[in-house]
């Protein structure tokens, strides 16, 4: 599931005309980019949720052909946050297999397919991508990178109430996921029919459901194209390595 609902308030003003999902970098919109990524990791089914310009979105994936199976769920109505939109979407989620959730706005070469599989080995219920770069906000994880809570450091607040943050390491979310089917019917009890986040849901369920964090091995590159400033740095990145292939 690709998350392209957002209204994308930080990438204004290109986004009062555009989707943030559309808004190109290195000339190709993002939500191209996420959409062959996948492809080339080998995923054949895809869900797009839409609610900012979301008729702009349906048209893009109308006019082209990425050679797999993409549907919408539509949010034009209400948007349903990170939470709400995947329980929205159940009916295409729903199964025996694993799914992955992967933000409109993350740029990167990661091998999805690889996330995938280590998710499936550790049986876990949901697999985080998480890294050590600076941020306000980190969820906390044992020595065996399960999930035990989180925290903002900003503001010194703790979820759950109480926890002792120092006792765990740092890492923050990367804004790409993996979700075992046993949670779904979770998600919905927990958060219903109405707009919610997903990650106070992750830190509420992780005491009782194997939640953990994923650290690739070896070198990738990763951008959250949200704000003009790694917006620009993506194109950076991009254009070095259109250079270094010459």
């Amino acid at each position: 599931m690709i998350f392209a609902a957002g209204l994308g308030t930080r990438l204004r003003p290109l986004t009062d005309s555009m989707p943030k999902a559309l808004v190109k970098v290195g000339g190709i919109p993002m939500l191209e980019r996420v959409i062959t990524h996948l492809r080339d990791c080998g995923f054949d089914r895809i869900i797009v949720n839409v609610h900012h310009f979301g008729q702009s979105i349906i048209d893009f994936l109308n006019e082209n052909d990425f050679g797999i199976e993409i549907a919408v769920s539509d949010e034009r109505d209400t948007l349903l946050d990170t939470g709400g939109a995947i329980v929205k979407a159940r009916e295409w989620l729903d199964g025996d297999e694993p799914f992955l959730v992967h933000n409109a706005d993350i740029l990167t070469d990661l091998d999805l397919g690889e996330m995938m599989r280590r998710h499936e080995r550790l049986g876990a219920s949901a697999t985080l991508l998480v890294s050590g770069r600076q941020s306000s906000r980190y969820l906390l994880f044992d020595d065996n990178m399960r999930l035990h809570g989180w925290t903002n450091v900003t503001t010194g607040d703790c979820l759950p109430v109480g926890i002792d943050a120092g006792r765990y390491s740092r890492f923050a979310f990367g804004g790409i996921h993996v979700i075992s089917p046993s949670l779904l019917n979770r998600l919905h009890a927990y958060g219903g029919d109405a707009p919610f986040p997903i990650v106070p849901f992750y830190v509420k369920s992780c005491a009782e459901s194997g939640i953990y964090g994923y650290v690739p091995e070896g070198q990738y590159s990763w951008f959250d194209i949200g704000r003009h400033s790694t917006l620009e740095a993506a194109e950076s990145y991009l254009s070095r390595k259109e250079t270094d292939k010459k």
